[in-house]
């Protein structure tokens, strides 16, 4: 897929995950927002003809496939979208996102299909992935993992427990980013906890380490996901420049909005903007 068709595809996924939150009364849209580019370069992009992501949505399960780990699992009405688009549920349950007996939860569980692993507490992420990473160098399979964290998640202290083992075990079929927001649920990072620089602390850790300035850039993001693919004995970390609530201009970098659906008067204002996009 293109860059412009990936961007149109992408602001589809946006209206998505308006529509989504916006119906379930909650959810977090503006942290959905600030990812759903990455995800939809993950999942339907490619290199030089190659799918970055091998799946297949009637065998979710399938031996080949590549994994990917949403550690920031508050961001899942991202991952919903973009399963739904590819034919892992129908797309009708966009529509009860939230709901009690629904097949979406308010993080991602591994009953949905898509799902390889359960994440609501931050930080877990890259624990899942090495443990699937490690499994696959072992049975000498080709296939990669793919981990989306978040900015404010690296506060927790189980990121770099997993970082310094994946250095150790020399994973170089893991592939992780940051969404790089600069915003966590009440403020901005710098007031809270600062973890900047992040790019020469996974250095540090033994990682290799990309930086991607405009992460919503699809130019961007394939080039950095080629340069990763070419590294050897060594984990990647891409470190995603992005806009929380990107896409709506009054969202943007707003605090408020991290876990507040738009009310029906700002849905009529978002929802064309979008569209026009």
């Amino acid at each position: 897929m293109d860059t412009a068709a990936l961007k149109k595809l992408s602001n589809q996924f946006r209206i998505d995950i308006l529509n989504m939150t916006h119906k379930a009364g909650s959810g977090h849209a503006s942290t959905a927002l600030s990812c759903i580019d990455i995800l939809t370069m993950i999942y339907f992009g490619a290199i030089e003809g190659e799918p970055i992501m091998h799946f297949d949505p009637h065998k979710p399960q399938w031996d080949g496939r590549d994994y990917f780990i949403l550690s920031k699992g508050h961001g899942a009405p991202a991952l919903y979208a973009v399963l739904a688009h590819i034919g892992f549920f129908p797309k009708e349950e966009l529509n009860h996102l939230r709901q009690i007996n629904s097949l979406l939860e308010g993080h991602p569980v591994i009953k949905i299909p898509g799902v390889e692993a359960t994440t609501g507490p931050l930080g877990q992420g890259i624990s899942f992935g090495n443990g699937i990473a490690m499994a696959l160098k072992m049975d000498k399979k080709p296939t990669r993992v793919y981990v989306v964290l978040g900015d404010g998640e690296l506060q927790e202290g189980q990121i770099w427990e997993s970082a310094m083992t994946a250095a150790q075990h020399k994973l170089d079929n893991l592939i992780a980013f940051v969404d790089n927001n600069h915003l966590q649920q009440t403020n901005f990072m710098r007031a809270i906890k600062p973890v900047s620089p992040i790019g020469p602390k996974f250095t540090a850790f033994g990682w290799n380490v990309i930086n991607v300035a405009h992460g919503h850039d699809f130019d961007e993001l394939r080039d950095a996901i080629r340069r990763a693919w070419k590294v050897k004995l060594r984990p990647t970390i891409i470190v995603c420049d992005t806009v929380k609530g990107k896409g709506v201009p009054f969202v943007e970098n707003k605090a408020i909005y991290h876990g507040v659906p738009l009310s029906k008067e700002e849905m009529a204002v978002a929802v064309p903007i979008l569209e026009k996009e």
